[in-house]
């Protein structure tokens, strides 16, 4: 076994496993998946670490954990159709690949876009489209989406996020609050309705465009 092969199994036996995840198709996917081709070739020593990784600027590579436990929420099926909104360098998008028929990469950085082009075509991965384009605007024009996942806090999940939801869909995403405390949040679409439920706290960092809206102040 590779170094970076010996890493990626332990990442599995030490932080997936002993934070209840136990869904064999996610732990298969990150099995696969080699993280250290979608980080800076100076991270990747670090690449499996329990930590969120910068990929540049205010960008950052979401710990394990948090992707894993948000995956094995989605319960991605091999029908389904995922929108990966704030791809980054396409490490999401790659793990969601291994799970459903087919995945949209939304991200608005050209060269972090290129990256993930990149990782993919290194990974032989054919069912992710990388597509470039404003995040908080989600990607209608392949709406509605069976799973969404947000890579990257947020103050508020937008309307028109919610809004190219199918019925019956999942949104993953982690909402920080005013306080700063962020909360992983599984949203769903029944009857037209959305609700929302609490998973657990996530300190990820907030996605560029989605920041807390200043209070008004008398």
């Amino acid at each position: 076994m590779t170094e970076f092969g010996a890493a990626r199994a332990h990442m599995i036996e030490s932080q997936l496993r002993p934070n209840k995840v136990m869904d064999g198709r996610v732990l298969g996917a990150f099995a696969r998946i080699r993280r250290e081709l979608f980080v800076p070739e100076h991270l990747r020593v670090v690449a499996y670490i329990d930590e969120d990784l910068r990929l540049g600027g205010s960008r950052y590579l979401i710990q394990p954990m948090v992707v894993a436990r948000l995956l094995q929420t989605a319960a991605i099926e091999r029908t389904d159709t995922v929108l990966i909104i704030g791809a980054g360098s396409g490490y999401e998008a790659a793990l969601a690949a291994q799970l459903a028929r087919s995945v949209i990469a939304l991200e608005e950085d050209p060269e972090l876009a290129r990256r993930a082009r990149a990782a993919l075509v290194e990974h032989s991965i054919a069912s992710v489209s990388v597509v470039e384009g404003p995040l908080s605007l989600g990607y209608r024009p392949r709406a509605p989406y069976d799973v969404m996942l947000l890579c990257g806090a947020v103050a508020e999940v937008p309307s028109e996020i919610d809004s190219q939801l199918a019925e019956g869909g999942r949104l993953l995403a982690i909402v920080k609050s005013a306080s700063g405390i962020g909360r992983a949040t599984l949203r769903t679409r029944t009857g037209g309705v959305m609700a929302a439920r609490m998973l657990f706290d996530a300190a990820t960092p907030l996605l560029p465009g989605f920041s807390p809206k200043p209070a008004f102040v008398l």
